[in-house]
């Protein structure tokens, strides 16, 4: 039984797939949980209502915007005075060929550096300090299997941010031991979420190419990942801070 009592966590993107299980997780293992959203409000306001408004709290915050992203991290942690677990789940995962219009491209490497790397990096920044102040604490990077396999030419600046967010938790891992400060990779396969799926349905032969390769013959169901993800914030296995953690169903293995 996963205990998180007493424990603050702050996941990002937390209204809906990956998120929001992880924000369902977490709650049940006793936690408090701040729950960053964007646009998905309606959605963040009912996952609240079901694991019990006085223990999440909803923050919105625009991940374009540094400013917005400073913002989600200082009133998460006005809330409780303290957060002991940063889940960096938050991304976007958008295509354009190689081939298409430069200008769209540079576009979208700009937009998903920020989103799925510069903003994760920030709060992990925040998280890190904190910690150091409080004499611990842990943070666990939502990554992909993208990130050390590669992805598909038409998002590749997708894996890209993914290695990113990998090494930074790793690099965090290495530098902050000293401090208690503790930093997992958690990397989910193809996971049925609302994202992966729209992507996979303009994407046929990219889908028949993964569904060859899935030795548990399913996509693993987004409460895979939360059920790690929370796992990890307890904080149970120390020496296991710096690793990656794939939830993939053999479908890559390293």
């Amino acid at each position: 039984m996963l205990e998180l009592t007493g424990k603050t966590i702050l996941v990002t993107g937390g209204s809906r797939g990956i998120g929001a299980a992880t924000v369902r997780a977490v709650a049940a293992a006793g936690a408090d949980v701040v729950l960053h959203y964007n646009r998905s409000r309606a959605a963040a306001e009912a996952l609240a209502i079901e694991v019990g408004v006085e223990r999440c709290h909803l923050v919105a915050a625009a991940f374009e915007s540094d400013s917005d992203v400073t913002r989600l991290w200082d009133q998460a942690l006005a809330w409780k005075g303290r957060i002991d677990v940063l889940i960096s789940n938050a991304g976007v995962h958008e295509w354009t060929p190689f081939e298409g219009d430069f200008q769209d491209w540079t576009a979208l490497w700009h937009r998903t550096m920020q989103i799925n790397l510069f903003a994760a990096a920030h709060l992990c920044r925040a998280a890190v300090l904190h910690f150091c102040e409080r004499g611990g604490g842990i943070v666990i990077a939502v990554t992909s299997n993208a990130a050390h396999r590669g992805s598909w030419p038409d998002s590749v600046q997708y894996a890209a941010s993914k290695a990113g967010i990998k090494n930074l938790a790793q690099s965090i891992a290495r530098g902050f031991a000293k401090d208690n400060v503790l930093a997992y990779a958690l990397a989910p396969g193809l996971t049925r979420t609302g994202l992966s799926e729209r992507y996979y349905e303009a994407h046929p032969s990219a889908l028949a190419d993964l569904d060859r390769n899935l030795p548990l013959g399913e996509w693993a169901p987004p409460e895979d990942v939360a059920r790690m993800a929370a796992f990890l914030a307890t904080g149970a296995v120390r020496n296991a801070t710096g690793t990656t953690i794939d939830v993939n169903g053999a479908s890559y293995v390293r």
